[in-house]
């Protein structure tokens, strides 16, 4: 996945919002309910670099790997930088983000994850449906 594959897909969440944060911290910043679960750095030298939360068992797994360490930061909390998200492979990339969110989401009121559920639910009934061209 390139790395405006990965901003679209962040971005594809139900209530998913970015934020861009201008110096010094230069972070381009996803969030479910005001709970982060995703986000890149945007400035030199370490531009489009990846950072998600991630279990426990995930993290050790995870650091062992070439071109991805632990957050800076914020490694206290589970989370790990990719340097480069072109070498993971995109439907495993997913899968990492998907966790993250969900543990954001989670962690949210239950009546703020009902009133995100009730705006996917809106904003799939607004779609129209498909005409046959004939």
């Amino acid at each position: 996945m390139h790395v405006a594959a990965v901003k679209e897909h962040c971005s594809g969440y139900p209530g998913s919002s970015a934020r861009l944060s201008g110096p010094p911290t230069n972070v381009l910043t996803y969030s479910v309910g005001g709970k982060q679960f995703a986000y890149f750095k945007t400035s030199e030298p370490e531009q489009w670099r990846f950072s998600i939360r991630t279990t426990s068992e995930r993290f050790l797994e995870l650091t062992n790997v070439p071109g991805i360490k632990p957050a800076r930061f914020m490694a206290r909390f589970r989370w790990v930088t990719i340097v480069d998200v072109d070498t993971v492979p995109s439907d495993y990339l997913q899968e990492l983000i998907a966790w993250s969110y969900a543990k954001a989401l989670g962690s949210l009121s239950k009546r703020r994850q009902s009133t995100i559920a009730g705006e996917l639910i809106k904003s799939s009934l607004k779609q129209k449906p498909l005409r046959d061209s004939a």
